[in-house]
């Protein structure tokens, strides 16, 4: 995965992977496959409604958070 440094010095993945229009439970599903294919970039926002399945997600794969980057938009 290729990365780009934020002026913040933060370091995101420039590939992201987005869940808008999925129900919580596919959002789970999807997200998990995305993660163990080496996605660390999860572009979601509050309006989505599947916040839920991106959390759950995250905590099962057990990646530690400072290697998981959660793209959220307030809309």
């Amino acid at each position: 995965m290729e990365y780009v440094k934020l002026n913040n010095g933060v370091e995101m993945p420039i590939l992201g992977y987005g869940v808008y229009q999925v129900t919580p439970e596919e959002c789970e599903r999807c997200v998990s496959d995305a993660i163990k294919i080496g996605y660390r970039s999860i572009d979601t926002a509050q309006a989505y409604h599947n916040e839920e399945g991106v959390g759950r997600a995250v905590r099962k794969s057990g990646i530690p958070r400072e290697q998981s980057v959660d793209n959220q938009r307030r809309l």
